[in-house]
Parts: C-alpha cells; structure tokens; sequence
C-alpha cells in the first residue's frame, strides 16, 4: 500500500480543513491573487457537517478579511443583547456582576452563530472566488518530498475492507501536491499530530492542555427565548471534581445552545464528563429554561486550552499549521474562531508573499512572525495564566488571581510572568485506588440522556465494514493496565460510548471498540493515561452530520 502509484494533481496552496481557518486561508489566496490554483479538502460529507452549531463570534477576524461581510448575505444576525454569568451551587446561583470583570471580557459587539453556517457560506464565498472545495475527502496520510519537506497529501481513499486490504469497491485516492499544504484540521488533528511528532514543533513549549466541550441544540417555549442572551456558569455539578463550567446561548427560531466543557486534566478516572452535562440540565435554572422543550441535536469535541504558552512552532518545510491546529483559542473567552481566521489570513499572506518569490516547499517564517508578533498573541497573552491558575489553584483563586492578571495585561504587564502547565492532561490522571466512584443519578429521558440516545441526535454515521480508525498502539493495555490501575476511564472519559469493558460468566474482560459511534472529538487520543489510543481520519464523508441549523 506504501509504495502504490496514485495519480497526482499539482496546486500552488493545498489547504486540510473547511473550517474557519482553512476557508480564510482560501479567501485570502484568491483575494490576493486570482490566479493561483488552491484546493480546501474537507473530510464531512459537506462543509459545516463535522461543526456543531453554537458560538459567540468575535467579529474582528471576519473584518478583517471580509470588510463588507455585514452586506454579503452571511448568516450572522444575532448580536449579543445580554451577558450573564453565574456560580451555582446545587440548588441556587449568584450571579457574577460584569463591572469587575476586564474589558477583554465584554461581549458587547459580539455575535451568537452557528458556525456551520458560517463555514459554509465562507465556502461559498470561496468557491465564487475560484476556490475548489471537495467535501467528502480524507486525508488519510501526508506526501514527504526528497528532502523531507510536506509536498502534499493523499486523499479520498476509499473501500478499504475491515482488515485494512482494499476491498472489493478501493479506491486509491488521489495526491495532492502544492507548493504549500496548510493544516486546519482542528484540534488534535492526525496530520498535524504527525508533523508536531515529526518536525519536533512543541520542542521549548508547554504541554498542550485541552477540554472536552459538549453541546446539544434546544428548541424551547417561545415564553422563555430571549434572543441574543449570553449565559455563561461555573461550579456545580462539576465542584472541585474537575474545572470546566456552562454556556447557553439564545439564537434565532426559538432555539438554544446549551453545551458544557469539562477540563481533560481531572485527576479521578472515575469521573464522567458526560453525565456531568447531563446533571448540569437538572440544575433549577437550566431545567426551568428547557422545560416543555426539545433537544433536537447533540455533539462534543475537544478543545484547545493550553493558548499562548503552549503553540507549537507552526511551520516546517512545505507546511503550516492553523488555527485549533496550533491552539489558539482564549480559555476565559471561549472563542477561538476570530483567530483561526487569522490565522488562516496570515498563512496566505505569508504563501503569496513567497510564492510571488519563486519560493515553495520552505518554511513560511513570516507566518510564525505575524502569529507570535500580531493580535493574536496580543489576544492570548492577556489570558495566558488564567488556566494554569485554575488548574493548580482552583476554581476561586483561577478567578480572583486570574482576573487579576488579566486586569493587569490590560496595562501591559503581569505579575505572574508567564507560568507553566506543567502535566499533559494524560498524565494528570490519577490512580482508580486514590479516588471513590461518583455515583450520577439515571437520565430521565426529559432533560437529561443516555449516551447512546444523544449519539443519534449527532447522526453519526460510519460505514461498518471498514478498518477501525481508533487504533491501539498495545492491544492488551486497556485490559491489562489501564482496568486495574484507572478503571479503564475510556468507558466514561468517550462523549459516545465507543469503548466498553465487556464482562461475560467464565470469560476474561474484553475491551470492545464501538468506531460507528465515533463523533470525531479525539477525548481518546488526549486522555488516554497510558497514551495507547490513536485516533486516525475515517474515509471521507464518515462520522457526523451536524443538521443545517
């Protein structure tokens, strides 16, 4: 299979990603230079089907690039008309008043979307450009050059039998060459993985540290819809269990997203994140607001929280990173997508730049440069301490010490320095021993849900009959190892309910990998403690579908 011959297509910008990173990348390319061939290569079955509807939008990324976007029919049309943020405890809250908080905090200005929507009318903004966009498209391995640059990569190959040999319907697929490849896979991305891994990017870096974000989509009484609403919570359930905290954000046809995120660096493998959402809904104010309501779609994925501290270098020969493929997003802000946008702007300036040069196949150091020197690490310094003092510290000192510290970056200046992460979020898992189980209460079926049940509110799909993509490095660890000293937390750390421990009268435990009911969040491939799970991309157009909300 290594040394098959594919045909070739040759591009000046090969772009992994219709996300908000890769189709600002493409914008920008075309707005540059009409001319220049580039492709954006999407593994969902169409652009937006792999991104959950529900963000608050920092516009400043989209003005950027598309100055006029407001004229240009986008589906952003809900401001944020008010910005709530409480503590609760099991039974009751207090509501955090905004006056203390720092400016950077403020959602004035700001916009409630569905980033599917988004990403799919940038694609068609792309497309009228001159951008081709193949949706459905694996990228299932990277293409090196002699010298060992990124010349490109393989893509769309399909009917692979469950054994890995091609079956009776393979197709080889395609590669792919440009004079340039960007990466905007999202978090934890396969190809970035193996770049990072390979070009040794995180040398000199922290650790990337990472959260597991949850969301379902709520149709509710139209007495309660308050549009343009912004509520943000923290404490209950989660207590001094695991950082994370709420959101909930009121957007047009009486819908809401209610999503929940729970810090992957929690130390008792016991813990839930899953049924920690789940109990979440039962809290008195989130279950008076869904009362009479329908939940009408689910999702989870992981997200990047290790911020300014912790990007790795993002150029190699041929390649850049983008976006959550570096990690930019600001923990205390949740958002992210107004950098990914620059990114991904900055990525092409800096392509076009060198290939007017007659360059290719280099390292795009004025990429790095405007990164590292320009408003997006402008945006993530500010912030830079505030997880790290959640994670050593709490809850309480993360929000005293870290509103201190961002307060203070707003003179230009910290107190803190610049402190570190210190254990990768797999390594801060603790022993089964040294914690008691959590007993969570039944889903009623109501407001709260078995994982399976949400599992089809993703409309996850993946066809049967082909190879696993969650690959063990050891088969016999998780039973072996991480039963006994984790109480093998993969059955509950999955969003899914992929992996189980199958226990049978007079039969060994066996450890049971459901890939069908996979949604693509990569929790597996970051919180596995004994980091003996792989998470490789399916063949294209598997794994989610996100409705067109």
């Amino acid at each position: 299979m290594a040394e098959m011959t594919r045909e070739a297509m040759e591009y000046d910008v090969v772009i992994v990603g219709a996300g908000p990173a890769g189709l600002s990348a493409a914008i920008r390319l075309k707005q540059l230079d009409a001319d220049l061939n580039v492709v954006v290569l999407e593994k969902g079955s169409e652009v937006g089907a792999h991104i959950l509807s529900g963000a608050v939008l920092d516009p400043c990324g989209l003005d950027a690039l598309l100055p006029d976007w407001r004229d240009m029919g986008s589906p952003i049309k809900t401001p944020v008309t008010a910005d709530n943020f409480y503590m609760l405890g099991e039974g009751g809250k207090i509501r955090i008043p905004n006056w203390p908080m720092p400016p950077l905090m403020n959602n004035h200005g700001k916009y409630i979307v569905s980033m599917a929507n988004v990403c799919r009318w940038m694609a068609e903004v792309a497309e009228g450009l001159g951008v081709e966009i193949f949706p459905g498209m694996s990228c299932s391995a990277l293409v090196y050059g002699d010298k060992g640059e990124v010349k490109g990569v393989v893509a769309g190959e399909m009917g692979l039998a469950s054994d890995g040999t091609p079956g009776p319907n393979y197709e080889p697929g395609m590669e792919l060459h440009g004079k340039y490849v960007f990466l905007s896979e999202g978090v934890r991305g396969s190809l970035a993985k193996e770049v990072i891994a390979k070009y040794d990017l995180s040398k000199g870096k922290e650790p990337q540290k990472f959260g597991l974000g949850m969301k379902e989509i709520w149709e509710i009484d139209p007495a309660k819809h308050k549009l343009g609403t912004v509520t943000h919570t923290m404490g209950w359930p989660l207590g001094s269990n695991a950082g994370g905290g709420s959101f909930i954000y009121h957007i047009e046809g009486n819908q809401v997203y209610v999503g929940f995120v729970v810090h992957l660096n929690y130390q008792n493998p016991h813990l839930y994140p899953y049924m920690e959402f789940q109990r979440f809904k039962h809290h008195p104010m989130v279950a008076e607001l869904l009362k009479g309501g329908k939940r009408v779609a689910y999702g989870a994925r992981a997200i990047s929280e290790g911020g300014y501290q912790s990007m790795p270098k993002m150029v190699a020969p041929g390649v850049a990173l983008l976006g959550c493929s570096v990690g930019m997003v600001n923990v205390p802000r949740i958002k992210g997508n107004h950098n990914a946008m620059l990114s991904g702007k900055a990525a092409a300036e800096a392509a076009f730049a060198a290939i007017g040069e007659g360059r290719a196949s280099d390292e795009l150091a004025a990429y790095e440069a405007e990164v590292r020197g320009g408003a997006i690490a402008a945006d993530l310094k500010k912030v830079r301490n505030v997880k790290p003092l959640w994670s050593k510290f709490g809850l309480i000192a993360s929000l005293m010490g870290g509103g201190f510290d961002m307060w203070t970056n707003t003179f230009g200046f910290s107190l803190f320095g610049t402190l570190s992460h210190g254990k990768t979020d797999a390594a801060a898992t603790g022993k089964a021993r040294d914690f008691a189980p959590i007993a969570y209460p039944r889903p009623d079926g109501v407001l709260s849900f078995d994982r399976l049940t949400n599992v089809a509110f993703s409309f996850t799909n993946h066809e049967e009959s082909q190879p696993c993509h969650l690959h063990l490095k050891d088969a016999s660890i998780p039973i072996a190892v991480n039963l006994p000293e984790y109480a093998e937390p993969a059955q509950r750390y999955c969003p899914a309910g992929v992996y189980e421990v199958v226990t049978e009268d007079g039969k060994d435990p066996r450890f049971v990998i459901n890939f069908q009911n996979c949604v693509h969040c990569k929790t597996c491939d970051i919180k596995d403690p004994s980091q003996n799970i792989n998470w490789t991309t399916p063949q294209g157009g598997d794994g989610p579908n996100y409705p067109n909300m």
